[in-house]
């Protein structure tokens, strides 16, 4: 597996975004733990989850306890990043709580769940309109000075967000997680900032809606085509088009079957050419 850095840290190319194991239609605890061993067979080293990752809040944190879980005993250095900020009540439901003593109290439960002394890339997960930007990013450089979590990071954060997030921080802004795929790719502008940062860029849900694609007849047809024409499915290539964006893009595919983990882990290894990228650009 092909490494690319997030912070000092080299990790794999291809990560693992752990949120299907732990929805709605989450599949059986072995498999959920089978698919993250494969994860790590196949050369992984990075897994990104959140406390949130659950059915409700009657099993809030049961996406972390479960990577816990599943890493125990894994003989391999797996960065494992989770995130705070997001709450669930009640039927499923979602909200935000961006308070620097909920991140806090939020990170020491994470740290507890994942059974680790420090978290090695925690962040947060979403801008809550209810607390200033400077309050929540000031509460992970409180995380980071005093040693709970390693790097800090943020997610659904826009371009004047990521720069005031890594003045907060004093430079030590070390990933940014946001939504990007063919059929979403509003987050250019962060993609180019963080390339010119250096800050690892995290593309969640990155395949979007590569799988219909082909039956919809658009533009996005093409990543079915090429994978066609190399023997390989669109996602591998959908994942292969992003690697080729920057160096800083480390996309983190989620799934919930060992095949599926294992066929976007090849796409570190897949190299597109030219025409391909231009085509898949357009």
């Amino acid at each position: 597996m092909r490494t690319r850095r997030i912070g000092s840290v080299d990790v794999s190319a291809i990560g693992l975004g752990g949120m299907p194991l732990s929805v709605d239609g989450r599949p059986d605890r072995e498999r959920a733990i089978a698919t993250v061993r494969a994860a790590v067979d196949a050369g992984v080293t990075f897994i990104d989850t959140a406390d949130a990752y659950s059915l409700s809040v009657s099993d809030f944190g049961h996406n972390e306890e479960l990577i816990a879980e599943a890493l125990r005993g894994v003989d391999a250095d797996v960065l494992v990043a989770t995130k705070g900020g997001h709450t669930r009540g009640p039927g499923a439901a979602w909200g935000l709580d961006g308070r620097p003593e909920y991140l806090r109290a939020a990170c020491d439960a994470s740290l507890r769940r994942l059974g680790v002394e420090a978290i090695g890339l925690y962040q947060f997960h979403r801008p809550d309109p209810s607390v200033p930007v400077e309050d929540s990013v000031g509460a992970l450089a409180e995380l980071l000075d005093a040693g709970k979590i390693r790097m800090a990071g943020v997610s659904n954060f826009d371009p004047a967000q990521i720069s005031k997030a890594n003045d907060i921080l004093g430079g030590r802004l070390a990933a940014v997680q946001n939504q990007f795929s063919p059929v979403f790719r509003s987050s250019e502008p962060e993609l180019r900032l963080c390339a010119e940062l250096g800050i690892a860029f995290l593309p969640w849900s990155p395949f979007g809606g590569i799988r219909d694609a082909a039956a919809l007849g658009s533009r996005f047809a093409a990543f079915a085509e090429v994978g066609a024409r190399l023997g390989v499915s669109p996602q591998r290539v959908c994942l292969a088009w992003m690697l080729a964006k920057d160096p800083v893009v480390i996309p983190i595919p989620g799934s919930s079957r060992p095949a599926s983990i294992e066929d976007s882990a090849a796409a570190a290894e897949l190299e597109l050419d030219a025409e391909d990228l231009a085509r898949l650009d357009a």
